[in-house]
């Protein structure tokens, strides 16, 4: 059963939808949508996480975008250009002063053609690179360069920066870090977070790029129109679980992942999302929150409870 408010429901009706059904449906189909058409400068600064970026480059790949990479002379101490050349079928570009492009101008062009310059992974050098404006290499010339919201002229569009951060636990925490970061935020930068865990360091603790699955999440999430904004959705997912004593219970075969592709898709559309998952083994998609149960009861009360905030249940 679909239960939604009349705003919620207006609201995408805008977008096609002429009924509940058929609001869960264009979700499901917009979930599925890849990034077909998209052209991804994927820049590469330097840092042990340059390793990722061979994989997100081949994931960005395979939903449709067409992806060109820049390299930093510090990431290709951590990565060949040949390797991404190899996985992007493109010339990789590494220095402002390549002759390849006819007018020797690399940084405007190739900002010029993209529809947003992905930052994977960006160190704390290259991001304080970025905050006071210096352009001393490519990738940073052709970030100063690109055309923002609030100066395209004559028809051109703006080219976004996503940046994925990557540095040891105690780099990341550093004020001056946090300083930058709030500072790139306020300057129209799309900061993708980090993740926690184990780092090439030894340590453990935040700071490590999110993990190429995560980014191409992230990614797609950006894209995605926003009919959804400002709009929190409770969507239930798998089976639940009934005890007949210590050994045995009753349970169905419900996996749960249309109801995770649902809250994925609502998450990207730019809802709040609540998650409420029977025992189930599916990674929780980025940026929802999950509540885990196990009885009906439980799923019962759970979902009462954040139905009581929700425009979509």
């Amino acid at each position: 059963m679909f239960s939604c408010e009349k705003s919620s429901i207006k609201v995408l009706k805008r977008e096609g939808c002429s009924s509940k059904k058929s609001i869960v449906l264009k979700l499901i189909v917009r979930n599925m949508q890849s990034l077909t058409g998209k052209h991804i400068v994927l820049g590469l600064s330097g840092g042990i996480a340059c390793y990722k970026a061979a994989e997100l480059c081949r994931a960005l790949i395979k939903e449709g975008a067409t992806v060109q990479v820049v390299m930093t002379e510090g990431a290709e101490q951590f990565m060949t250009p040949v390797t991404m050349q190899a996985l992007s079928g493109r010339t990789v570009y590494t220095s402002q002063w390549d002759a390849r492009q006819e007018n020797n101008m690399p940084h405007i062009n190739l900002s010029r053609e993209a529809d947003c310059i992905l930052i994977a992974p960006a160190s704390a050098d290259f991001m304080a690179k970025l905050l006071h404006g210096r352009a001393d290499d490519l990738l940073s010339l052709m970030c100063l360069a690109r055309p923002r919201e609030d100066s395209v002229q004559g028809g051109a569009k703006p080219v976004p920066l996503l940046i994925a951060p990557a540095m040891n636990r105690e780099m990341w925490s550093h004020p001056a870090t946090q300083r930058n970061l709030q500072q790139l935020a306020s300057d129209g930068a799309h900061l993708l977070g980090v993740g926690s865990g184990f780092q090439a360091c030894g340590e453990t603790g935040d700071g490590r790029m999110l993990e190429a699955a995560e980014l191409l999440e992230e990614v797609i999430a950006f894209f995605q129109p926003k009919t959804l904004a400002g709009k929190h959705v409770v969507v239930t997912a798998g089976p639940t679980y009934e005890a007949i004593d210590p050994v045995r219970g009753i349970t169905n075969l419900s996996s749960g992942k249309m109801g995770f592709a649902i809250a994925r898709a609502a998450r990207e559309a730019g809802a709040e999302v609540t998650l409420i998952a029977g025992p189930v083994h599916v990674p929780t998609p980025r940026g929802v929150a999950r509540i885990d149960v196990k009885s009906a009861q439980n799923m019962l009360v759970s979902g009462v409870n954040a139905a009581q905030s929700a425009h979509i249940l």
